[in-house]
């Protein structure tokens, strides 16, 4: 936009005196609201790194640059200055007629000439800038005179609290007064309740004094009773000790006859012995009866018995045989009863309940388990009464079973705990009595 010729002269002016604050904000003010128009090659190279701020954060970190910018590049003011039209054509056309509205702010008049630069611009920045002035001065007398209102009023309250005041420090000082007088009453009060307290005290004491003569009297003459009983009660346990040794002799002659007595009757049992020539006794008449010994049962024997498979009492009568040896196939418990339990806690689960089983019974009891199975060497501590075996590399946990009842001497009772029909027929022939892991379960939840 060019200016006329004839404002050249106010024009380089103006630009010597710095716009007055408030023409400068609406400045800012109309920059900002614009530069959302424009595009980044419309802008001036300084002023697009702002392009993405909204105004209200362009204004206030980019408005030394767009106030900068606006002064010195005249393209960049001519398309403030469209933008500027575009949004207020009626104070534009009215600044290009030489005739603002009056009704108008004279800051955003002033903010819009200088962008704009119409004739008589300078004037009219400079008309605003002194209006703005008058209107500070103004704003300033009104709030000095709310300021000096305020302060009568702080002043007259401050006096009407200080007279109430005053008369509220009468009152609590006359009450005070009132509670010193009061106080001095009791103090007399306390003063005679202390004295008689203290004459109380000296008469309590000296009965004190008499019953602590008395008391020492009563007290020695305790004592001497307690020295008379005790020479008595030495008497007393002095004949009491005399008159049981007497019974001791009395009965030592007693005992000798009864003994001797007793002598002569098994000395006249043995001659009648040899008189008759008995041979000793090695039968009794009790072992003629035809009976199965408790003591020479056999695993066969109670597989006789009319008791289930799945009965627990079958294994608990299985383990009463003198001397049975109870082998778990450890995994195929475990895998029957809990399967889906880690590895490591169903051998800790089952070898628990091995170690009170064998508690109650006696019997021995060896737990086997596959070797295979193990990802890693196993760190185990043994229960008390169980024995804990790993098959080795290449041999299963079935072959070590079958070792295991092999190595038995023939008669022993030996019990293997498995569900695989392969084990149960292999010890079988080995004279071993298999059972089903699913007993072996059924009679350990019973101690649980």
């Amino acid at each position: 936009m060019v200016e006329p010729a004839s404002g050249a002269g106010d024009a380089a002016e103006a630009l010597d005196r710095p716009l007055p604050e408030g023409v400068r904000r609406r400045v800012v003010a109309f920059v900002s609201d614009a530069f959302g128009g424009l595009t980044l090659a419309d802008l001036p190279a300084q002023l697009r790194q702002y392009a993405r701020f909204t105004p209200t954060r362009r204004a206030k970190f980019a408005g030394n640059a767009m106030a900068s910018a606006l002064e010195s590049d005249p393209v960049f003011r001519g398309r403030i200055g469209e933008k500027l039209k575009e949004a207020q054509p009626e104070l534009a056309g009215a600044l290009d007629s030489g005739a603002p509205p009056a009704a108008a702010d004279p800051l955003d008049v002033a903010a819009a000439a200088y962008v704009l630069r119409p004739a008589g611009w300078v004037k009219l920045v400079a008309a605003a800038g002194e209006e703005a002035q008058r209107a500070d001065a103004e704003r300033v007398g009104e709030e000095a005179q709310r300021e000096l209102e305020r302060l009568r009023e702080e002043l007259a309250a401050v006096r009407e609290q200080h007279k109430s005041g005053g008369e509220h420090l009468r009152h609590e000082l006359e009450a005070a007064r009132k509670e010193a007088e009061s106080l001095q009453r009791k103090l007399r009060s306390a003063q005679s309740d202390v004295k008689r307290a203290e004459a109380a005290l000296r008469k309590a004491s000296a009965e004190l004094d008499v019953i602590r003569t008395e008391t020492a009297h009563q007290v020695a003459s305790a004592e001497s009773e307690s020295r008379r009983l005790k020479s008595r009660l030495s008497e007393t346990e002095a004949a009491l000790e005399a008159s049981r040794r007497a019974t001791r002799e009395g009965r030592s002659v007693e005992d000798m006859r009864v003994r001797l007595l007793l002598d002569t009757v098994l000395e006249s049992a043995q001659g009648l012995r040899r008189e008759l020539a008995l041979p000793p006794v090695s039968v009794r008449p009790a072992e003629t009866v035809d009976a199965v010994e408790p003591g020479r049962m056999t695993p066969k024997d109670i597989a006789a018995r009319a008791l289930s498979e799945t009965d627990p009492a079958l294994l608990d009568q299985l383990l009463a045989l003198p001397q049975v040896h109870l082998v778990v196939d450890g995994y195929n418990v475990t895998k029957t009863g809990y399967p889906t339990m880690p590895l490591e806690k169903q051998r800790l689960r089952l070898l628990g309940g091995l170690s009170m089983l064998a508690a109650q019974t006696g019997a021995e009891m060896t737990c086997v388990f596959d070797g295979a199975e193990l990802a890693a060497p196993v760190l185990l501590a043994p229960p008390r009464g169980v024995r804990v075996l790993f098959s080795k590399p290449g041999v299963t946990a079935d072959e070590l079973i079958r070792q295991l009842v092999r190595a038995e001497p023939a008669g022993r009772p030996v019990v293997v705990v498995s569900t695989d029909r392969e084990v149960a027929d292999g010890v079988a022939k080995s004279g071993a009595r298999p059972v089903a892991s699913a007993l072996l379960l059924k009679r350990l939840s019973r101690i649980s």
